[in-house]
């Protein structure tokens, strides 16, 4: 089993797999705080020469608004518990680091959460480096290291 995870890490590009993962937590951090307006109904009247058709489709604003919406939060919802159930999943200071650093609404600093744990810098680097891998994994967003043939 040991050598199995040593021969997935190792193949692991771990630049790109931190990319990943910090990006579902830019996009974690951003449902949690915004609603894109172009999900908005139109208020203003659309005005056009050629006359209304009856057909059976929906052309109605609003409508295809509320249909937004509904996709928009579904799509969320998702994305949210499946990140908070990859972060259940990690132990306990890994658990703390990262919701600290990533699952809050208000920017913090490195520097306060390694101060908050009374943990040492390169000691919060370690612990985040082996959450990012495990939450890589669970998310689903691990990227590997092409194969180099040579020449």
């Amino acid at each position: 089993m040991a050598m199995v995870q040593t021969t997935l890490l190792r193949d692991v590009d771990g630049k790109e797999t931190k990319i990943n993962v910090e990006k579902a937590f830019a996009d974690y951090r951003m449902y949690m705080m915004t609603v894109p307006d172009d999900i908005m109904p139109k208020v203003t009247p659309s005005y056009s020469l050629a006359p209304p058709s009856n057909t059976n489709a929906f052309h109605s604003s609003t409508e295809d608004t509320a249909i937004k919406c509904i996709d928009y939060e579904i799509k969320r919802d998702t994305f949210m518990q499946r990140v908070q159930c990859a972060v259940n999943r990690l132990n306990k200071r890994e658990r703390e680091l990262i919701i600290k650093t990533y699952m809050t609404y208000e920017d913090v600093y490195v520097f306060d959460v390694y101060n908050e744990m009374g943990i040492s810098e390169a000691t919060y680097y370690r612990i985040r480096e082996q959450a990012f891998y495990k939450l890589a994994f669970a998310l689903q967003v691990q990227v590997y290291k092409e194969n180099e043939t040579p020449a």
